[in-house]
């Protein structure tokens, strides 16, 4: 289901390497992505999960940064550093490439990625509904660094999440707006994003920008916006 074996228990699913990160000893430049894989067990249904991972020129390895749920009512952290690879499955979920920049320019938006990440309002809270979760995280360092142009999933539940109770905020993207209460409800204009409508976590809208829908669930159907290769 949702792309996993559903065979295995979501537990004991693979977690091996994808091979869609550039390998590093190949790759001198900068390198920022982002990634999007099927969250774990029911959650799969309605969302993804999402991550981002950041290599700096001549850098031997990359580092990734998430928020995960669990152990945080434990103790433990949700912002976590390198739990696993870059670009591996999730749970069995295999991801997608959500975001892919390298080169000139790119070490000065690590920099800020990493500031960005170091000022999350939430490292010691997560709540997989309405948030903060994995998708708020990755949402507020996009609107830290807008010129990521990062456009997530409409089914990144979370994303709409805006901290400290905002009710307006930038699109994570930088190319538009949204208003949102507590991420329950809202709408989203933008140029990359396209219309959203939020009620209960839930978006449905359309993409102008390279023509599509977007569903509940599901996400989003039509024309990729990251070209393949």
């Amino acid at each position: 289901m949702f792309g996993r074996d559903g065979g295995v228990p979501w537990y004991e699913a693979r977690r091996d390497a994808t091979g869609l990160a550039p390998d590093p000893a190949s790759m001198p430049e900068a390198v920022i992505q982002v990634y999007a894989a099927r969250a774990v067990a029911w959650r799969g249904a309605f969302a993804v999960h999402t991550w981002i991972v950041v290599k700096p020129a001549g850098a031997p390895r990359f580092t990734r940064y998430e928020v995960i749920g669990f152990g945080v009512a434990s103790g433990a952290p949700a912002v976590r550093v390198d739990r696993t690879g870059p670009d591996n499955y999730w749970f069995g979920a295999r991801p997608e490439i959500v975001l892919d920049r390298r080169g000139a320019g790119v070490d000065e938006l690590i920099a800020r990625v990493r500031a960005a990440v170091a000022a999350y309002p939430y490292p010691h809270e997560y709540r997989a509904w309405p948030g903060p979760n994995s998708n708020t995280f990755i949402a507020f360092i996009a609107r830290q660094v807008p010129e990521l142009g990062l456009a997530l999933p409409s089914n990144a539940i979370g994303k709409d999440y805006l901290p400290d109770g905002a009710l307006m905020a930038a699109a994570p993207s930088g190319t538009g707006f949204q208003l949102s209460l507590f991420g329950l409800a809202g709408i989203l204009v933008a140029r990359a994003e396209g219309f959203e409508i939020n009620l209960l976590g839930l978006n449905l809208g359309i993409d102008f920008a390279k023509p599509g829908v977007l569903l509940p669930g599901i996400g989003r159907l039509g024309v990729p916006r990251l070209e393949p290769g």
